[in-house]
């Protein structure tokens, strides 16, 4: 949980701290620029206060690691939703705007992590988990997109050195595999999930593993 908000704190000051220019800037996500990034925060921000006020009875399905669903080919950019955030992100037109709303939410899913009992199940996704996984989860979350978001900022502070590993840690349990030691952790984040292509020496060192990389992650 204190993983959560500090990864989560970190995420929002970077995006608190950014020009109105780097909003028109490319993201670390393929198709989207920084203020479609943000945008999604929101919604993610959002659906993390709509997962912690639906508590469950039932028996966790899910842990943190389980939670993360690995798809067989990368998004094509079809998806209604991602759509709707393009659209809707250009819509607050004022950056200020799309910076106050992730603030006001943002903060909003933070103070509901911080109470929130961590023994509780809760349900998102037609899955369970107990609060504590659900954090743990989003750790990685905040982690990759806080690589997104400096990715083509470099005066931007990046995620911090506990954030990232961890998140590798989860990347490489969901993998099944491990990076190799020579691999940073943001190397490893960044190879592991596609969000951009190995060099010849890291496929190297890879070795059989590359066929196993890169996952996306849903």
């Amino acid at each position: 949980m204190e993983l959560f908000l500090r990864s989560w704190g970190a995420l929002r000051a970077a995006v608190a701290g950014l020009g109105d220019a780097d909003f028109g800037e490319a993201s670390g996500c393929a198709g989207w620029l920084v203020r479609d990034l943000v945008c999604h925060l929101v919604i993610d921000a959002q659906d993390v206060l709509i997962t912690l006020v639906t508590p469950s009875e039932a028996e966790a399905t899910h842990d943190s690691v389980s939670y993360w669903a690995v798809a067989e080919t990368a998004p094509a950019g079809e998806d209604p939703l991602d759509a709707l955030i393009v659209r809707l992100a250009a819509a607050y037109g004022d950056p200020g705007l799309l910076k106050f709303h992730l603030d006001d939410v943002g903060a909003a899913a933070g103070r509901a992590a911080e109470l929130a009992d961590r023994r509780m199940r809760v349900s998102t996704q037609e899955m369970v988990l107990t609060v504590s996984d659900y954090l743990s989860a989003y750790v990685l979350e905040w982690t990759l997109h806080h690589l997104d978001l400096v990715a083509h900022l470099p005066h931007v502070p990046g995620p911090s050195a506990e954030g990232l590993a961890r998140s590798r840690q989860l990347l490489e349990q969901i993998a099944g595999a491990a990076f190799p030691a020579s691999f940073s952790d943001s190397d490893a984040l960044l190879v592991g999930t596609g969000r951009r292509k190995p060099a010849d020496s890291e496929k190297a060192h890879l070795g059989e593993l590359a066929a196993r990389f890169p996952l996306t992650l849903g």
